[in-house]
């Protein structure tokens, strides 16, 4: 209950750490704060992507692949589309319409 509550309390704002967790938690930035140091600042730029990039598929993919990526895609984003963070459930939601997009266009209407 309690680190419900701590993650209520971060997401909210609250910036104060206990000093068990603050000596715990290393200094250096996130993971994606360091594959984002690499990476040249227009690439860091959110440009809209189309549903194809945003699911990782090509032309050339046959059906049973795109069918594969689609489901790995959907469990994945289906779970985060429940998560108490407003940011990691905005990028679930984005993601669940590309993937209903791209299978509408390549298997019909659902």
């Amino acid at each position: 209950m309690f680190k419900i509550l701590k993650s209520l309390s971060r997401s909210l704002g609250g910036s104060h750490k206990p000093a068990a967790e603050a000596k715990s938690t290393p200094k250096a930035g996130s993971l994606l704060d360091k594959v984002n140091k690499g990476a040249p600042v227009s690439a860091k730029a959110e440009a809209p992507q189309s549903p194809e990039d945003l699911c990782g598929i090509t032309p050339k993919m046959p059906k049973d692949e795109i069918k594969a990526q689609l489901k790995m895609l959907f469990r994945r984003y289906n779970r985060s589309a429940s998560s108490l963070d407003a940011k990691l459930r905005g990028e679930a939601d984005q993601m669940l319409d590309a993937i209903v997009q791209m299978r509408e266009k390549h298997f019909g209407e659902i």
